[in-house]
């Protein structure tokens, strides 16, 4: 099964909204709740990322027999320095983003922590992909 989502980043009103959108499907196919809690929480902070970051992006899904792939790509500014920003407490979000609750430098360190595989590829100034892997079993 694959599955498309568009991330508005001028929104956080709808942040979140992809992330939720594939726990719904995970549920209805009859997942284990540990991989669907494994999958949603890193989608959802790869998401965020793309809201608070990159200003969206695009997610895709794919859903075969025996994981979750998920990859997620916008045209941000880019990470300067992965393995920084793959530190816990490391963060560029704004003040401002900081005072509506994100922003603490948990988003790839929870990423890494809750998939199976992940992979990123950034360069400055063009944008980020984000390979996310939850194996279903």
């Amino acid at each position: 099964m694959k599955l498309h989502y568009e991330v508005d980043g001028d929104s956080f009103l709808v942040a979140g909204e992809a992330s939720a959108s594939l726990k719904r499907t995970l549920k209805q196919l009859g997942i284990d709740s540990s991989i669907i809690r494994k999958t949603s929480i890193s989608m959802y902070e790869a998401e965020m990322n793309m809201v608070i970051h990159a200003h969206g992006g695009v997610i895709d899904v794919e859903i075969s027999t025996d994981k979750v792939n998920i990859i997620l790509k916008d045209i941000g500014p880019g990470i300067p320095d992965i393995d920084l920003a793959m530190r816990e407490g490391y963060s560029t979000a704004t003040h401002e983003i900081r005072e509506l609750g994100f922003g603490a430098g948990m988003g790839l360190p929870n990423m890494k922590k809750n998939s199976d595989n992940l992979k990123v590829y950034s360069e400055v100034g063009v944008g980020t992909t984000v390979e996310i892997t939850v194996f279903l079993t």
